[in-house]
Order: structure tokens, then sequence, then C-alpha cells
């Protein structure tokens, strides 16, 4: 790759995130600074878009999301006897994160990071609490977008399946969440 190719927005904001989850070399903090304010930039231009684009499709017509894909190509729902063990408490969850609260780029950056630490420890079953969001009578706006999310690139190397939790976990407003195993790693 040349060493003067610029990134571009995308890998700009991937890059910005895995840089989040470190800590900066003495003296490169204004670096992070500029691309903090980059990223923002970023993201709410890419937000105006997509809301633009929305608009553009027809009110009327409800967006159906793409299907999720992982490094195989699909993420398939978990297996319904480990989801019944998890369930039942049988199969551990390792972590928990719950994003009830938060805007949505809040949300997204500390879920990166939360599965980026989970995968790294080794950890295979995890619990994300998005809630169920229905004041108002609408359907939540994590609960929506965090599945939208594991299709893509940041998320799809970390998640090998998902899928709702049991009522006690949360339900519908929660996920159990399989990661991938490590590079090198065997059952």
């Amino acid at each position: 790759m040349a060493r003067d190719r610029k990134l571009n927005a995308d890998e700009r904001i991937l890059w910005g995130k895995v840089a989040r989850s470190t800590r900066p070399m003495p003296g490169k903090k204004d670096e992070l600074a500029e691309l903090d304010a980059f990223l923002a930039e970023a993201e709410v231009e890419k937000e105006t878009a997509a809301s633009a684009k929305q608009t553009s499709a027809g009110v009327g017509r409800a967006a159906t999301p793409a299907a999720p894909k992982s490094r195989s190509g699909v993420h398939h729902p978990l297996e319904r006897p480990v989801k019944r063990k998890i369930a039942k408490g049988q199969l551990p969850l390792e972590a928990r994160i719950d994003l009830h609260g938060l805007v949505q780029s809040e949300a997204h950056i500390l879920l990166l990071e939360f599965l980026m630490r989970a995968h790294e420890r080794g950890m295979r079953y995890v619990l994300v609490i998005t809630g169920k969001g229905s004041s108002l009578g609408s359907e939540g706006a994590l609960k929506r977008a965090v599945p939208m999310w594991f299709s893509k690139p940041e998320f799809r190397y970390f998640i090998s399946s998902y899928e709702t939790a049991a009522q006690h976990h949360g339900g519908e407003g929660a996920l159990y969440i399989r990661l991938s195993r490590r590079h090198g790693e065997r059952a």
C-alpha cells in the first residue's frame, strides 16, 4: 500500500474507533483530538445522508434491514439447545453491557469497544441490553440499530451469531451474542 495514500471517510471512521480503544502516546493527544473532530463530522454526514436517502425512498414504505453478514457471509441465529442452556444458566454469560438511554453514536462506540475487549479475553457468550424502547408507540432506535450494526465490517469479525434473549435476561430488549473464536483457537 502506498504511504501517501489518504484514507477514505469509512476507513478513517473505522481506524478512529480502533484508536479510541488505546492510550495515546505522549505528545500525540492533539492528533487524537483532530481525529475525534473528524469522526464527529463524518457521523453527522452519514446520518444526514441516511435520513435523506430514507425520505427520498418513500415515507410510507418501511425500511427493511439487510441480512446481517459475518466473515463467512451470514450471521446464523444461536442453535436452540445453546439458547436454552444460556437461558437456564448452564452456559454462562461472561459479560454484559447495558446501552439504555444512550444516543446511537455513543452506543455504537461503546458496543464496539465492549465486543473487542470481550473477544480479546476469549469470551464466547455475552449479553447486550438495548432496551425495548416502546415509548410513544415506536420501537426503540437501539433495538433496531444494533442488529444492523452487526453486519458492518467493524463488528463482523467479532460476532459469530446472535439471538433475542430469554425473558428473564431482557427478552425483546436484549440479545445473546456468541463471539467468534480468536484466530488459531479451537473448540
